[in-house]
């Protein structure tokens, strides 16, 4: 099970300091928004948090946790705790494309969760300490070959699960978004009218090390 925690309260006022005196809009946005709160769910197991994001892509949440809960019921093994885990690598390899089906699961995810698994099984997916002395660079490269995971999904990883500081999700839908409400003078537009990923990263460039903090006031910035 994955511990919640939040960023914390020293690491937040240094980002939030830095951050407002690299960039007087963004500093404003920090203000109106409030205090830091990015929750970070510890990754235990990197398997696992990208069969999850495999089975939550393009879904409700709702209808995806339902899914996630049939494929434990369906294939998962119990513990010696009594409690079902999620399927393990070879378990996902050895199911059918009719078992992924009668979870909910589309033909195009199984075969995700499938090509997924090899890459566990040869070793292929950096887990604990090998993944933690990654860079963030060096993570996406790696995980991007598994079918079905892109950038954004390796990105999100890093944000939420691994509290990675220096990310900046410049093709997220919410990112580019707040960051239009933000800056509408900054920039080129695309066709639906938000700030091109291009120059989102551009203004980005002075928030280093910390776009994390600022993706996340980006994000709020949408609620606002």
């Amino acid at each position: 099970m994955s511990r919640s925690n939040r960023t914390s309260t020293t690491k937040a006022t240094k980002a939030l300091k830095f951050l407002k005196d690299a960039d007087a809009k963004l500093g404003e946005l920090i203000e109106e928004v409030g205090a830091y709160k990015l929750p970070v769910n510890e990754l235990q197991s990197t398997y696992e948090a990208l069969a999850e994001s495999i089975i939550y892509q393009q879904i409700t949440g709702k209808a995806a946790a339902s899914i996630h809960n049939k494929v434990i019921a369906g294939l998962g093994e119990k513990g010696k705790d009594g409690i079902l885990s999620f399927p393990s690598p070879q378990k996902i390899l050895e199911a059918d494309l009719q078992t992924f089906r009668s979870c909910g699961l589309s033909q195009s995810k199984a075969l995700s969760l499938q090509d997924l698994a090899r890459h566990s099984l040869s070793g292929q997916l950096p887990e604990g300490d090998e993944l933690a002395a990654l860079e963030d660079q060096e993570i996406i490269d790696s995980l991007v070959t598994i079918r079905g995971i892109g950038p954004w999904t390796v990105q999100m990883l890093l944000i939420f699960r691994l509290g990675r500081e220096n990310v900046m999700p410049h093709t997220d839908y919410g990112i580019r978004k707040g960051f239009t409400r933000t800056f509408p003078r900054h920039g080129k537009k695309a066709k639906d009218g938000l700030a091109t990923p291009q120059s989102v990263l551009s203004r980005a460039e002075r928030w280093q090390p910390y776009r994390t903090c600022a993706s996340w006031y980006l994000w709020r910035a949408t609620e606002l």
